[in-house]
């Protein structure tokens, strides 16, 4: 028994650019904004620290956008911030960097401690603690 051949379709047309009356193409509307009207965002990288500067957020911010500012009451990384919400890094760029442009937040780099005290340090405590 063969198998049932199948028919190829021919492609299907493209659909005509819509026209406005006057003969110049409309572009569609835009549907969201990915970045602000220049396209350039915030330098950020996952261990960026974010800090609210407003408590309540206004009422036009985006349930997004309202998540950030309670979650950064305390400060939090932009990679803690991205697994909380659940989502891409990419996308919590655009985020923060929305929330930075309407000053709703601040980010500052993260505290950078020594590694390793120094020994000599540790052995002048030791000897004095021990002289008395």
């Amino acid at each position: 028994m063969t198998p049932p051949q199948r028919q190829r379709r021919d492609p299907a047309p493209e659909p005509s650019t819509p026209q406005e009356g006057d003969g110049k193409v409309k572009n569609p509307e835009r549907m969201y904004v990915v970045a602000g009207p220049d396209g350039e965002r915030a330098e950020l990288d996952l261990v960026t620290l974010i800090v609210a500067r407003a408590t309540d957020p206004p009422p036009s911010a985006s349930p997004e956008q309202a998540a950030v500012l309670r979650l950064c009451a305390a400060p939090l990384s932009v990679a803690e911030l991205s697994a909380y919400l659940h989502l891409p890094f990419s996308a919590m760029g655009v985020l923060l960097t929305e929330l930075l442009t309407a000053e709703l937040v601040k980010a500052r780099a993260p505290i950078v401690r020594q590694a390793r005290t120094d020994r000599s340090l540790l052995e002048a405590v030791m000897n004095g603690l021990q002289r008395l």
